[in-house]
Order: structure tokens, then C-alpha cells, then sequence
């Protein structure tokens, strides 16, 4: 595995995934340091609490709009998982400039720090928002998913490589479906935004393993993309809380009724392989082949949640839940 015996600093290290992430490097690999990057100093310090043990973690205060302070935290780092970003869509649609400082702006600013600073691999979390998007954080992502493709030809015959790594819902995470008919089924009905509505879904852990999958196998401009079930949201509702009214309140503003990961347009530069796609560059202005092992696409491939051959059981949907509960 690339990071043992490596420097790794995560971005927004003190978010859901970045916390889960440092539980899985520490636990199951052996690196020379972990360095949590992020502004939040509450949660920094209770991260230190949790994990007090673990001699090679350091904690580092700072933004990524901020460049200077991201070379001083880079030096002497191998790699760097990106996973800070502004996520809620309604803040994000009634405060846009902020949203851009921090998922555009701090892309470029990554990017840049990480070719000066001599980082040898970047990988950059993404969302199935960024296809197609129809709301300002999908296409803030959608900009910065490009910024780190095209990064590899800035970096040029340096040796620092950038790719990303694109999924669907986590589970139980802040804002999502579950959680929220969890404290809802006390009141006998579910809100529920449409019947026909599906989403993909992948838990923390798979996340993060993911990742650690996506850094192992990554040359350089690819988005990688993991094979992962669907649900209908009757469906979850059902497994939930199967004696309550479903009361149907409409699409939210910003909400798809089937979540995307991989476009018509992006599947003819796709390719397959056993538990993941990768969505190869537009443009390549460096010498790569994309073709190792993997198969391509049939024409007119998209891969939504509405068209997926791996679908959740009643069952499986239960055990997902009782993860959350």
C-alpha cells in the first residue's frame, strides 16, 4: 500500500470521512505521519482525544483559500487527499462566492501548493452531483473535478500526479434520507420528496477504502468511480418504518429524482472494470494508457441509479439501517 512509511495529509480532515479515514490509515496501515489539515479547532481537539495513541498524527490549522499556509502544511508531504469542500446546497445556492472561494479556488490553491511543494500523489474527493449538475455545489464540483485532471499538465515532468475519486450517498451521513425518516417514523408519517425517486449508496468505511483502492491504482487524470447499489426511497421508507403513511412533498430545489455518477457523453471515455469505472481525460497533453485491463462501454452507457442491475433487498436495506441506528 502507498502510504506506509509515507507523510499523508487529508484536507478537512475533521470531517465525516476524513475522521473515518484516519480511524482506517491508523488501524490497518503504518504511515510515517497523518496530518489532519482543517479550520475547525473544536473538532481537531476532540479528534486528539480520540486518537491520543497514535504517535505519528499531527493536527494543522488552516483553509484551503488560503495558499501560503497549504505549502507550509505540504512540505515534506507524499500525499494529499482532498476532502474539504462546502457541501449544503441551499447555503451554497444564498452564499455562491463562498462556495467557489473554497471548492474552486481551493482546488486551484491545492493544486499549486502541491506542484511546488514536491507532493508526489493528489486525490480529490468528488460527487455524483458534479454530472450534469443542476445546482451551484454540483457545479463548483464539476469545476474542480476538471482543475485536478488538468493539473497533471501543470505539473509537467514533475513527478506529482492528480486524480479523483467521484461516489454517490454516503450513509447515515449529515443531511441524508435515513437519519431523517429515523426521527420521523415517531410522527406515523414520512415525508417523502417523490415515490419514484432512487439513489446509490456506499457507507464510510466503503468510502474510505475506496479511496485507499482508487490512490493504489491511479497514473494520473483519471476519476474513478465504484460500483454501488441502489435503493428506491419507497423502498428505504418501507424498511424503516413500514407502518407509516408516505406523504409525498415534491422534489426539493436542487434535488435530482436519480442520482448520475457517470454521463452519456463521459461513458464514451469510460472504462470497466471489476468494481469500479474510470472515466478517462478529454484532454491529455502527457503520455498515458488508460487501457489496463479495463474493457470499454457499450454507446449510450450512462450509469445511474435508475439503471443499475445491483439493487439493495429488504434485507440488505435493513442492515444498512441498523449501521445508522
Amino acid at each position: 500500500m502507498p502510504i506506509n512509511n509515507k507523510s499523508v495529509l487529508i484536507t478537512g480532515g475533521t470531517g465525516s470521512f476524513g475522521q473515518k479515514f484516519v480511524e482506517t490509515v491508523i488501524r490497518d496501515y503504518s504511515p510515517h505521519r497523518l496530518i489532519v489539515f482543517s479550520r475547525d479547532e473544536l473538532k481537531q481537539f476532540e479528534m486528539q482525544q480520540k486518537f491520543n495513541k497514535y504517535p505519528g498524527l499531527r493536527y494543522f490549522l488552516g483553509d484551503v483559500r488560503d495558499q501560503e499556509r497549504l505549502r507550509r502544511a505540504f512540505k515534506e508531504v507524499d500525499i494529499v487527499i482532498h476532502a474539504a469542500a462546502l457541501k449544503q446546497i441551499p447555503a451554497a445556492e444564498y452564499n455562491p462566492f463562498e462556495v467557489i472561494k473554497t471548492n474552486i479556488i481551493g482546488a486551484q490553491n491545492i493544486i499549486e501548493a502541491a506542484i511546488d511543494c514536491g507532493v508526489k500523489k493528489v486525490i480529490a474527493l468528488s460527487t455524483d452531483k458534479a454530472a450534469n449538475p443542476i445546482n451551484l455545489y454540483g457545479a463548483t464540483k464539476l469545476c474542480s473535478d476538471k482543475l485536478f485532471v488538468a493539473g497533471n499538465s501543470y505539473s509537467g515532468f514533475q513527478d506529482t500526479n492528480f486524480s479523483v475519486v467521484r461516489y454517490g450517498n454516503v450513509v447515515g451521513s449529515r443531511g441524508s434520507v435515513i437519519p431523517f425518516f429515523l426521527n420521523q417514523r415517531c410522527n406515523g408519517k414520512l415525508p417523502v420528496t417523490d415515490l419514484r425517486m432512487t439513489r446509490f449508496w456506499i457507507t464510510l468505511e466503503q468510502g474510505v477504502q475506496f479511496v485507499l483502492q482508487s490512490l493504489n491504482n491511479m497514473s494520473r487524470g483519471e476519476i474513478f468511480v465504484p460500483k454501488l447499489p441502489s435503493t428506491k426511497i419507497t423502498d428505504i421508507a418501507a424498511a424503516i418504518a413500514p407502518d407509516c403513511e408516505l406523504e409525498v412533498v415534491g422534489i426539493r430545489p436542487g434535488e435530482k429524482l436519480h442520482e448520475v455518477m457517470i454521463t452519456e457523453e463521459d461513458g464514451r471515455r469510460s472504462l470497466e472494470y471489476d468494481n469500479y469505472y474510470v472515466i478517462t481525460p478529454n484532454f491529455t497533453w502527457w503520455k498515458e494508457d488508460y487501457c489496463k485491463g479495463g474493457k470499454t462501454l457499450p454507446d449510450g452507457f450512462i450509469y445511474s441509479s435508475a439503471h443499475n442491475d445491483w439493487w439493495l433487498n429488504e434485507d440488505e436495506i435493513r442492515a444498512m439501517i441498523e449501521k445508522v441506528e
